[in-house]
């Protein structure tokens, strides 16, 4: 079995990159803000941040969402303090902000883009938010925007052609209950080592702010937007195999280490886990749609997937297949159209 590709997201500021290509996720953030600062407000202990307080996010990717992601909390937790102290934070709380992402993240882009009259002090971290990437206690609020639904590798047996969980497709479709117990699984592992890393982390009473898209229980992925998305490029893939531009075999080796989670299967994996209580789990309106006009549809996931297809079946497989989820999605235009649609969430969490 050939090792797992890292999931990077397309650098640069290019019109492909995923900077060009990430305005819904962006929305989400834009519409979560007043939810974000009710949150900081009821829960951030003001005794813990004294005259300091971390900001970190996990899984940052190149910007610019991380920016409007954290200077949501920052500004939350500057209102906070102005209103319960009658100070002026500016006077009183130096931040700090942590961006991490893996080692192959274009971090390079990400400070050259970062807002020039912004309040905080920056630094990067790469490494993988599945495991520490910090020192014990050393930050305050924490925030993953569309990072909490990646796992570490793929389930055992799903490319084992003789295994009873062999996947021909790329990706969990939810169709097949032994698929999605199997990646349920796996994804329930790597949750909880999010979890007791950012518990290590955090300090006591410390937030963590989880933003994305789950699925409302008993709907199937291949129903909605994204699965839609994930299964053009699929079936864009076997085609180009079938024309003999890349290996059967490279096809049938390639799924994609993402687990979009029921609504009640994240909140049973937060409550086992037992390391944060659940202190919010909103359904936040999503005012943007995502595209279907074939051509936007087609940049945007070769923004999120162009890297991670690259490091599979090289540069010229991966803009093929591209090519090809383009006019597919014109061949689908209906079916993108009625796509069922998730749960865009923020779920709160207070170290315990």
């Amino acid at each position: 079995m050939s090792p797992t590709p890292e999931w990077v997201m397309v650098g640069g500021e290019g019109s492909e990159s995923y900077k060009k290509h990430s305005s819904y996720q962006r929305a989400l953030v834009e519409a979560a803000n007043e939810k974000i600062s009710e949150a900081i407000s009821a829960n951030l202990i003001l005794d813990l941040v004294s005259n300091w307080v971390c900001v970190a996010d996990f899984g940052c990717a190149s910007g610019p969402n991380t920016f409007v992601a954290v200077q949501s909390v920052i500004d939350a937790v500057e209102n906070k303090y102005r209103r319960e102290t009658g100070q002026n934070p500016g006077d009183n709380i130096e931040f700090q902000v942590l961006f991490n992402d893996l080692t192959t993240n274009d971090f390079n882009t990400l400070f050259k883009t970062l807002p020039s009259e912004r309040r905080y002090y920056s630094a990067g971290v790469p490494g993988s938010f599945f495991d520490r990437v910090l020192p014990k206690q050393s930050f305050h609020i924490g925030v993953m925007n569309y990072a909490f639904q990646f796992m570490s590798k793929i389930p055992k047996g799903i490319l084992d052609r003789d295994s009873t969980i062999w996947n021909k497709d790329i990706h969990c479709t939810g169709f097949n209950n032994k698929v999605k117990q199997a990646y349920l699984d796996q994804y329930s592992v790597d949750s909880k080592a999010i979890l007791d890393a950012r518990a290590e982390e955090l300090v006591p009473g410390g937030l963590m702010l989880l933003l994305g898209s789950c699925l409302k229980d008993g709907t199937k992925m291949s129903e909605t937007y994204r699965g839609i998305v994930l299964d053009l490029i699929g079936a864009s893939l076997n085609d180009l195999a079938h024309q003999g531009v890349i290996e059967q075999d490279k096809v049938d080796s390639f799924n994609i280490t993402l687990y979009i989670a029921e609504e009640s299967e994240l909140r049973q994996i937060i409550e086992e886990n037992g390391k944060f209580t659940l202190e919010g789990f909103e359904d936040i309106l999503q005012p943007n749609k995502e595209s279907s006009e074939p051509k936007i549809f087609a940049a945007s996931a070769k923004a999120a997937l162009g890297g991670i297809l690259t490091a599979h079946f090289g540069e010229e497989g991966m803009i093929k297949a591209f090519e090809l989820v383009e006019a597919k999605a014109h061949q689908n235009f209906t079916r993108i159209e009625n796509a069922k649609s998730g749960m865009q969430y923020l779920i709160v969490l207070r170290k315990n």
